[in-house]
């Protein structure tokens, strides 16, 4: 049996700001973006190629904004998304090179912490 992670909730402020800061900046897709009831608003965002989405907005999560830290997407060059991310206005980190990839950290307006990794060649 396959268990998939589907989904993350990632808490945040603005809802708006967020949305604008993952799709305009960072590069996901906004899959949806619903108001289902007067306390519960919607917004699922995708990373490009990635099966697994975040969910953004009211009603969604009871954690602090900007406590979601260590969430990892691993990325096929690491020189090209911290271009990517630099050049949106992304404040992105330099590349860090370890033993087990190499990674650029970034955080989202409300503080909330991500690391791309590109992955060491198999041996």
């Amino acid at each position: 049996m396959d268990w998939k992670i589907e989904l993350l909730a990632v808490p945040v402020t603005d809802i708006d700001r967020a949305k604008a800061f993952y799709v305009d900046q960072v590069g996901f897709n906004a899959d949806h973006d619903v108001r289902v009831n007067e306390n519960l608003r919607f917004v699922q965002l995708t990373p490009p190629g990635s099966a697994c989405s975040i969910a953004i907005g009211e009603g969604i999560t009871d954690m602090v904004p900007g406590s979601q830290k260590g969430i990892q997407i691993v990325v096929a060059d690491a020189e090209a998304a911290h271009a990517a991310l630099v050049a949106k206005g992304v404040e992105a980190s330099d590349i860090d090179d370890q033993p087990w990839g190499r990674f650029v950290y970034f955080s989202d307006p409300d503080g909330n912490a991500w690391a791309l990794q590109q992955l060491p060649p198999r041996s």
